[in-house]
């Protein structure tokens, strides 16, 4: 019985001193909770503004030039047999009469004064017949600085444009005002509308 009372010992022993030879080792510190996200604030909703707003200034449109039923032209006449002539002033769709000439006036043009001078008016001419009648002998334009470029080829009379008076824009699309950047528009688009023609009027009265 001792002998096996000092086996087991013996046993206890052995098993004490390997457990205290064994590495301890550390136990894993716990894990850090993930840092909390903030929530985005919600913006409150703003007061109605008592401000009035401003107030909206209507724009002026810019001038155009005159409707063609409303520009003045002056066209001159010549009898080459007996050396008379006569100024007639009158406005597009109007006719005059000059000997055995009736000229009526479809419409006049004229360039800006900040270009080339050029002058034209679109002329219909027919002469009275001798049976009755009339007979159509000029149509087209004839211009005041070129008189031989669209003439009137009569072995007795001369038609003449003398002038078209009439106003143009203030300014255009490439118009540069002074104190705005040159690549800014200088107006809206014109929207006046183009005058119908107009049918033969009363003779005009010469000047």
């Amino acid at each position: 019985m001792k002998a096996i009372a000092g086996g087991l010992a013996l046993l206890l022993a052995a098993a004490v001193s390997a457990q205290e030879a064994a590495p301890v080792t550390p136990a894993a510190p716990p894990a850090a909770a993930p840092p909390a996200v903030p929530s985005p604030a919600v913006p409150s909703p703003a007061a109605p503004s008592s401000a009035t707003p401003p107030a909206v200034k209507p724009k002026v449109p810019p001038a155009t030039a005159t409707p063609n039923a409303q520009r003045d032209v002056v066209i001159g006449a010549l009898d080459k047999r007996t050396g008379e002539t006569r100024s007639f002033t009158g406005r597009p769709g109007q006719y005059f009469i000059f000997k055995g000439l009736r000229v009526t006036v479809r419409a006049c043009e004229a360039t800006p004064p900040w270009e080339a001078p050029l002058t034209g008016a679109f002329l219909l001419i027919d002469e009275a017949l001798l049976r009755g009648g009339m007979r159509r002998v000029f149509s087209g334009w004839m211009f005041k600085e070129s008189p031989s470029l669209h003439p009137l080829e009569h072995p007795r009379y001369d038609i003449w444009v003398k002038s078209c008076a009439m106003r143009f824009p203030d300014s255009g699309p490439d118009t540069v005002v002074v104190g705005r950047p040159a690549g800014a528009a200088a107006s809206a688009p014109s929207s006046a509308k183009k005058s119908p023609s107009t049918s033969s009027a009363s003779p005009s009265m010469p000047r």
